[in-house]
Formats: structure tokens, sequence, C-alpha cells
């Protein structure tokens, strides 16, 4: 059934959807991209900045969602 055009425009639209609804919501939460073992290195004229723990973090829960959702859609 995926393999209809339609279909494949209905997953991408969603995605869209789920990135804007995070991008909205990400200031909304003080604390992401301030987790300890978060890189942040600030010189004269130079600023690096490395959000590591926060990218395992939504990486990890991102897994369990795929992770979920598979499981309870066999």
């Amino acid at each position: 059934m995926t393999n209809q055009p339609g279909w494949i425009l209905i997953y991408a639209g969603l995605l869209v959807v789920g990135v804007g609804i995070v991008w909205l919501l990400a200031p909304a939460i003080p604390w992401l991209g301030k987790l300890p073992g978060d890189i942040l290195i600030e010189r004269e004229n130079f600023r690096f900045y490395f959000p590591l723990t926060t990218c395992i973090l939504v990486s990890l829960l991102l897994s369990g969602i795929i992770w979920l959702v598979r499981l309870l859609s066999r």
C-alpha cells in the first residue's frame, strides 16, 4: 500500500508537521540544549556549541517511538 504516491505524500506531510511542531515547542523547554555533556567553547571572537548529550537523548527518544510504533503495528 505504501508504493502509491499518495501515501508517500501523506507521510512526508506528517513529517513536515512533526518537525514544525518540534520547532515551535523547542524554545519552551529551557533545559533542552543545556544538559551536562553538551560542549560549549567560548573565546573572544569564536563560539563553538555542540549539544552532544541532547543529541543522544533525542536519538534515544525517537528510536523508542519508532520501535513502539513498529511493535504496535504488527
